[in-house]
């Protein structure tokens, strides 16, 4: 087994944590279109705000891995990209506020299950701490999306 510290990651949690950009980098896209297909300012806002939270949290990622010596991945992955699409696709014919919550959500329950993913490969490792306090932050925006859609289909 491979010895893991701050500037020398395995291969296996460098693996993860590449992974782990990019679907930050995909939901950051996903919240930056959804903000601008939402008729609600307050959607809006809230989404503009996870897209924030988003990008920080890549950008964070990006930093460990490029700290030890690897190349951080810039961009999000085609299943990403195909999710916009169909969401693209589907506020076309109107789907409204709540189709987009609908896709928002089913996006947040990817990126949850990828943390959730992560964090039992890293347990005890140096990045564990950061994505712990990552992970928390992504169920809560889950939680807060997830409920806003529920009151949205009340």
């Amino acid at each position: 087994m491979a010895l893991e510290t701050k500037f020398k990651l395995t291969d296996e949690i460098a693996r993860q944590l590449q992974s782990l950009i990019q679907v930050n980098v995909d939901a950051q896209k996903g919240f930056e279109e959804a903000a601008e297909k939402v008729d609600d300012i307050n959607l809006s806002s809230m989404f503009q705000e996870l897209a924030v939270q988003r990008s920080t949290q890549a950008m964070e990622l990006q930093s460990l891995v490029s700290s030890s010596g690897k190349t951080p991945e810039q961009t999000g992955t085609i299943s990403g990209t195909a999710h916009r699409a169909w969401m693209d696709l589907r506020s076309a014919f109107g789907g409204g506020n709540q189709m987009i919550l609908n896709e928002t959500e089913r996006g947040e329950d990817h990126i949850k299950a990828k943390y959730e993913e992560a964090l039992k490969c890293c347990t005890g490792t140096s990045p564990s701490e950061i994505l712990n306090r990552q992970y928390a932050a992504v169920k809560k925006a889950h939680d807060r999306v997830r409920d806003l859609r529920d009151s949205y289909s009340e």
